[in-house]
């Protein structure tokens, strides 16, 4: 693969974790576990491809539906996490995001967010964007509420105001959306910024979702003609 072929922003929906358990016969949790894992293998490989931005959908909007154990032990996975990714994130230089509402979320979680946020913010490499209580359509919604706040103008509203207003106003919209575990759509994720994306789908199971399998996607696509709406010069 060619360097000057890669995605500059890859975003990932982590897929399959609950499946990966069940075959395994581990608790649902149990899988989440090596799926985080297995998320931090996967950010040093992106962090090796000098790809500058990578988002990873870690919990929608609509997961507060799952089991409430399930729940729980997911925001503690997180903190876990957060606390030992802060440190990886100084040694690699990597700037955490979020995207999402922290409304909703404990104290506790805010604050550790809020750290991991701070403590990274003057850090020059990677964009790690982590889209916790996300959702695509909330953060349209968010985003429209807060221009009428603002007393934005209804001639004034294009496309630009509205992106001004998203939690990723800042960073470039996704070039790759990848999929694990099989199943063929975004469930709502960026569903704004992915409007010229291309999108690739496998069937791996998202802690299986290794080096190798990495490399089959910027392969895919390396191989894509991204027309943006337009034809191909002859």
């Amino acid at each position: 693969m060619s360097l000057n072929h890669l995605p500059q922003h890859v975003a990932i929906i982590m897929d399959g974790n609950g499946r990966w358990a069940k075959r395994r016969g581990l608790p649902r949790l149990g899988g989440h576990r090596q799926g985080a894992v297995n998320a931090q293998h996967v950010v040093e490989v992106f962090v090796e491809y000098n790809v500058p931005y990578l988002t990873l959908y870690a919990f929608s909007t609509e997961n507060w539906n799952r089991p409430q154990a399930e729940v729980k032990g997911l925001f503690q996975l997180l903190q876990e996490r957060l606390n030992e990714g802060v440190g990886i994130a100084q040694e690699k230089g990597i700037r955490i995001r979020h995207l999402g509402k922290l409304e909703g979320l404990s104290l506790e979680t805010q604050g550790q967010i809020r750290q991991a946020l701070e403590l990274t913010q003057n850090n020059a490499g990677m964009t790690l964007s982590l889209a916790f209580n996300y959702g695509g359509r909330d953060e349209i919604v968010e985003a429209t509420r807060c221009l009428v706040l603002d007393g934005i103008a209804a001639e004034d509203i294009d496309e630009a105001a509205v992106r001004r207003y998203l939690y990723t106003a800042d960073i470039p919209d996704p070039d790759l959306i990848v999929r694990t575990g099989g199943e063929m759509r975004l469930s709502n994720f960026l569903i704004w910024q992915a409007a010229y994306a291309e999108v690739y789908f496998t069937p791996v199971l998202w802690p299986d979702f290794d080096r190798k399998e990495i490399d089959k996607a910027l392969a895919a696509y390396s191989q894509r003609q991204r027309r943006f709406g337009s034809l191909m010069s002859e």
